[in-house]
């Protein structure tokens, strides 16, 4: 049987909550390291190739080239958790997603069971995609991924494997695009700063339970 919320709808233009867990629910980031090496593989995959911040990769001796989805791809959200990951994609073409998700994970996994050690499958299974199809259950999405840390007595604006501290205007990242929600709170012309204000008292202060809201677009 199909493992639930496997990519089964594929659109241009789409946006979808991705996630995943480790392999019987261990733990994918052991030390700081592992954290900020999903991170340089986000950065590198998502910076136009012509952006100074790019890195030069090399392995012995020669310069390493990897795809690039500047053009394709929109990080909308992230979250890093010690045994789990949420992204919020837009997708620009039909299989964007699949394609960088596939080179995001096979990165990774090859970084962190060379560097303990291991073999065999990190993740447990495909990673999981739902498609996000209103603004309710996007901004409630974004709020329930931003909210993960807390539920390990994390504060929320110090937590920096998450995009809540861009959210915030606290720390400014290319690869990283908030815009595309703190819009729904601006007023027209208004100042960004009244669409930061305004998301911060919806993740932190809103009563409402969001995971109750967006349902089968919760981690399992």
């Amino acid at each position: 049987m199909p493992c639930k919320n496997t990519l089964r709808i594929s659109k241009e233009n789409g946006i979808y909550h991705v996630y995943n867990r480790g392999v019987e629910k261990r733990d994918i980031f052991l030390d700081t390291q592992d954290y900020k090496t999903l991170l340089y593989y986000l950065k590198e995959y998502l910076l136009h190739p012509n952006d100074p911040l790019k890195a030069k990769n090399h392995y012995k001796g020669r310069t390493l080239v990897r795809r690039n989805f500047a053009e394709r791809i929109e990080l909308l959200a992230y979250c890093l958790m010690p045994n789990h990951f949420h992204l919020l994609l837009r997708q620009l073409g039909e299989n964007d997603m699949t394609e960088f998700m596939k080179c995001l994970g096979t990165s990774y996994s090859m970084y962190f069971n060379d560097k303990y050690k291991r073999v065999g499958s990190l993740f447990q299974g495909r990673y999981k995609a739902v498609l996000v199809e209103n603004d309710d259950y996007l901004l409630h999405l974004s709020r329930y991924i931003h909210l993960n840390p807390y539920c390990k007595g994390q504060t929320l604006a110090e937590y920096d494997w998450s995009s809540y501290q861009e959210y915030l205007g606290l720390r400014g990242t290319k690869w990283v695009n908030p815009k595309f929600i703190l819009g729904i709170f601006n007023d027209n012309m208004d100042s960004g700063m009244i669409g930061k204000q305004r998301y911060k008292e919806f993740v932190e202060e809103l009563e409402y339970d969001s995971k109750e809201m967006i349902g089968s677009l919760a981690l399992e």
